[in-house]
């Protein structure tokens, strides 16, 4: 299976070329949907530029959804260039679009695939890069008394709390790599932590820092 990656924040960067500003805004997004709303918003806010090129890749349902534009410049110059970036550092769930200011000076075709690829490149180079791997999804059921000990069970270990709901009992939802599942659930029937309930919900792509 392929090794995949994301962003954990949008980035925003900006070069000049010959005259021509190139602003790049790098957006984590969760489906094609989001995408499609974050490239709405990018054209209103920057409505007066020439162009507006994107590309992104979506992970969905374990497939990957692609989609780039050149928005008016000559094909092939920006969106596919960006996209082949994207594929090539099997980055998933990310959207750029680059906005260009014309500077009054023509830049070609190779001189327009060199700043679009650019434009991504710096993007990519000052985002904090995640990777993502196959884990798993539990709720836990746990006593309030038993939540600050949990908590800390869980940084200890590398499992992520994703959410917490507070009833009669505390509910968490986690999240971890696969081969850490084996060691919860042996520490839950020696009673090394002390919980309720545990019931697993579903593999998922998980998301780890990496060393940058």
């Amino acid at each position: 299976m392929n090794r995949f990656f994301t962003i954990k924040n949008q980035i925003e960067t900006e070069i000049v070329v010959k005259k021509s500003k190139f602003i790049a805004n790098f957006i984590k997004v969760n489906s094609k949907e989001e995408a499609e709303e974050e490239i709405k918003k990018i054209k209103k806010k920057y409505f007066d530029a020439r162009h507006n090129c994107i590309s992104y890749r979506v992970l969905e349902d374990e497939k990957i959804v692609e989609r780039f534009s050149d928005d008016g410049e000559p094909s092939g110059t920006a969106g596919a260039p960006m996209l082949n970036i994207l594929q090539k550092n099997n980055l998933v769930n990310v959207l750029v679009v680059v906005t260009r200011y014309f500077g009054g000076i023509l830049l070609g075709t190779g001189g327009l695939v060199r700043a679009y690829s650019d434009s991504l490149l710096k993007a990519i180079e000052e985002s904090k890069i995640l990777e993502l791997i196959i884990g798993i999804e539990c709720e836990v059921k746990l006593e309030y008394n038993q939540f600050e000990k949990f908590k800390y069970y869980c940084r200890s270990n590398d499992i992520n709390i994703k959410d917490t709901s507070y009833a009669e009992e505390i509910v968490c939802k986690i999240e971890m790599e696969e081969d850490k599942k084996e060691r919860l659930l042996k520490d839950y029937e020696l009673k090394n932590i002390n919980l309720l309930n545990i019931k697993e919900l579903s593999k998922k792509y998980i998301e780890k820092s990496i060393q940058k």
